[in-house]
């Protein structure tokens, strides 16, 4: 039974617009309300002085959060009068937005770690039924009474992956220590590869955006869009996709497999999803990755064989299409 649903996600990725697009697609009507997007350069200025510049001086940020755009998505709740409640993360949203949601059918999605949110314990029987991209919260959720399901990221089948190559490797994402370390590495031995992302960037903006003037001796570039992510991945000979310690598959995974890219992951349970050496490369190690960096500039029909395989399993099987359903049967 067609219902109306109103999405409350942050602006992430897009990653709520392939939600909506897929409950459309079901006979749904949605209402998202991207609850951090900062529309128009006042809006930007705004959260970097009031948000990021006090918790980079230590200062409590939530309860300030929690007011804006806690408030704001209690206003939407109120105005929309759904059938059902999706909300993606919202852990920023404070305590009166759960509560707000009282009544109303709802869920929602979690694709970041529990310990690495703003909300604990207190407020998970108030969220509803919660799908999450990590086993081990899964498992915990459970532990404390929570209906929970695994529920992992996807791809848009709407993004077409383009036939335009450009060689060599590239990484889209988040700068951290250990991803910097790996990257230089690899440049050191000789493969040419290009990080994409504000944090990576040596634009004057960049650097002020993120609150950091340093940036790697390497091939760099600004953040990228959705689609742009999309098509540097494809047109390069391979995508580079680094998780560390993380728990939980990004959305990356499923994106560069989907785009039919040479997808390079370091995470050998990634046959949870991809038959490792055949729809994916999985790399141990800095001398494997380069050594697969190599092979797939040197072997076009090898990596060809890649990015067609990874590909099919994906719209086969981990699209949002794949998802949806599976985020509808949490609410309650």
């Amino acid at each position: 039974m067609p219902t109306r649903v109103l999405l409350v996600s942050p602006a992430f990725h897009g990653i709520w617009s392939s939600v909506a697009s897929t409950l459309e697609q079901d006979g749904h009507e949605v209402v998202p309300h991207l609850y951090d997007e900062n529309a128009g350069v006042a809006a930007k200025a705004r959260h970097h002085l009031t948000v990021e510049l006090p918790a980079r001086l230590g200062r409590p940020t939530e309860p300030r959060l929690a007011k804006r755009l806690g408030g704001a998505a209690r206003e939407a709740v109120t105005r929309v009068r759904p059938d059902v409640v999706l909300t993606i993360k919202g852990d920023v949203l404070g305590e009166a937005y759960w509560e707000s949601l009282s009544g109303i059918p709802h869920a929602t999605w979690l694709y970041d770690q529990l310990d690495a949110m703003r909300f604990g314990p207190e407020l998970w029987p108030s969220m509803g039924g919660i799908g999450s991209f990590s086993h081990t919260d899964t498992d915990r959720l459970r532990a404390a009474g929570i209906t929970a399901e695994y529920v992992a990221l996807a791809y848009d089948p709407a993004f077409e992956p383009g036939s335009r190559r450009t060689g060599g490797v590239v990484f889209a994402g988040a700068r951290y220590p250990q991803r910097e370390e790996l990257l230089l590495r690899v440049q050191a031995a000789g493969i040419p590869v290009v990080a994409y992302g504000r944090s990576w960037s040596k634009h004057p903006y960049d650097r002020l955006r993120t609150w950091d003037l340093h940036r790697p001796a390497m091939s760099t570039a600004r953040e990228l869009s959705r689609g742009e992510a999309h098509e540097v991945m494809r047109a390069a000979d391979a995508t580079i996709n680094i998780h560390g310690a993380q728990d939980g598959f990004t959305l990356r995974t499923f994106e560069a497999s989907g785009i039919g890219a040479v997808h390079l992951i370091d995470r050998p349970d990634v046959t949870e999803f991809y038959d490792p050496g055949s729809e994916v490369l999985v790399y141990d190690g800095v001398d494997e990755l380069v050594e697969l960096c190599r092979r797939a500039s040197r072997d076009p029909a090898w990596a060809d064989a890649i990015r067609t395989a990874g590909r099919r399993r994906t719209l086969a099987e981990h699209t949002f299409a794949h998802r949806a359903s599976a985020l509808l049967d949490l609410v309650e």
